[in-house]
């Protein structure tokens, strides 16, 4: 495990696959497969970034995804993440709106969610509705919607009011036909998408990648930055972005 330094550097954005305690209270927490190990070998806790694992763009990126700023920002952030993740969703909560306004609004970076569903089959029914809300443009919205709600369940977690945000049943097909009309989307195109299980193959090379490029230790949230591996606070990740951005 980290020692005390370490933890205070990523206090709360911890690797993410088995529930260890029932209740996410102070970052107590810890999602994990061999978390241990993955730690020791592969995460610079001093820099939160990881020299070891890195891809290129080529690898990560495909025509099909929705990119969320300037297609032409010279800096990627991907992320690899479970919409019923807690840490992902407090990645969503806390860090992400500031990756937004100081990287993203400016152009100086863009930002691509890769959905790595491997908690059950709510991630995998968010991840499925989520990509057919890309054929009408509505990705990032429906993606921000989910991440809303759980973030919600995860608050509930807390104060003890709920005993788990995962597949708890909230991330169902009412759930998503309903974003679906309040993002005004075509709901009988959007439901047709979802019920087909259309993009089922693209969500499992999703995790086969991903599970290549972390080691077989799948862990979420996980971010390459122009191909960069990092697991970190929000002071470690703009350190990287801007690293990138004075090449």
């Amino acid at each position: 495990m980290e020692n005390d330094t370490q933890n205070k550097t990523k206090d709360w954005l911890l690797p993410a696959s088995i529930l260890v305690a029932g209740v996410i209270i102070a970052g107590s927490v810890i999602y994990s497969t061999g978390l241990k190990n993955y730690k020791s070998q592969n995460i610079n806790a001093g820099e939160g970034q990881n020299q070891k694992a890195t891809s290129t763009q080529e690898d990560l990126i495909s025509s099909s995804d929705a990119i969320l700023g300037d297609p032409n920002a010279p800096v990627t952030i991907i992320e690899f993440g479970d919409y019923q993740c807690p840490y992902c969703a407090k990645f969503f909560n806390q860090i992400e709106p500031q990756l937004r306004k100081n990287y993203i609004e400016t152009k100086k970076a863009k930002m691509i969610y890769k959905e790595l569903a491997f908690l059950g089959s709510e991630s995998e029914g968010a991840a499925l509705a989520v990509s057919c809300a890309r054929e009408q443009g509505k990705f990032w919205q429906f993606h921000d919607a989910i991440f809303e709600t759980e973030w919600s369940e995860v608050e509930k977690v807390m104060a003890g009011a709920l005993k788990s945000n995962e597949n708890n049943g909230n991330l169902n097909r009412n759930f998503f036909e309903k974003t679906a009309a309040d993002l005004k989307m075509d709901t009988s195109s959007f439901l047709q998408c979802f019920d087909s299980k259309k993009y089922k193959n693209e969500i499992t090379d999703n995790y086969n990648k991903a599970n290549k490029l972390m080691n077989g230790r799948i862990s979420t949230p996980t971010l390459f930055i122009n191909g960069q591996m990092i697991q970190g606070s929000y002071e470690d990740i703009a350190q990287l972005i801007d690293i990138f951005l004075k090449k």
